[in-house]
């Protein structure tokens, strides 16, 4: 499979560039993305804030970046990502943030250079709608949260 390029710019805020996102095993799904903060970023139990990376990206047209908690901070500490995953749309320029969330029981401080998330680059599927009178039967039917293979709630 062919790598998807993706440009990159780094936001300047005066400190040395934090390394690139990049992959830390070669079957990786996801690159850690760094918090570019300068001043710590004290997040107590329940709290929530906005973290700058310090990039900003420009995805190819067909594909997005998905931003994800990542699964050894959670564990740790019960800090994830609020709004996870986040979609960084193909066509959006701004500073990437991530959107972290304290779900533990202790205050947890954001430095400079902690792995905070990572992202995803992965191909987008264009859908368009057809409206229609009914829909064909399955076995789940209308079965939402906790119904998987009940059966229950047909129309």
């Amino acid at each position: 499979m062919l790598p998807v390029v993706v440009a990159v710019q780094r936001i300047r805020r005066g400190n040395e560039p934090l390394p690139l996102p990049e992959y830390q095993t070669p079957d990786a799904a996801g690159m850690d993305l760094m918090a570019d903060n300068v001043e710590p970023l004290l997040l107590r139990p329940g709290e929530r804030v906005r973290v700058p990376t310090g990039l900003r990206v420009e995805i190819p047209s067909g594909y997005e970046g998905q931003i994800r908690p990542r699964s050894g901070l959670a564990a740790r500490h019960g800090v994830t990502l609020l709004n996870a995953p986040g979609t960084v749309d193909a066509d959006y320029r701004g500073e990437i943030d991530v959107l972290l969330v304290n779900l533990g029981t202790e205050d947890y401080t954001v430095r400079r250079g902690d792995r905070i998330g990572q992202m995803i680059i992965a191909p987008v599927a264009r859908a368009t709608w057809r409206e229609v009178d009914g829909l064909t039967d399955s076995e789940r039917w209308t079965g939402g949260f906790g119904h998987t293979g009940r059966g229950e709630n047909r129309e």
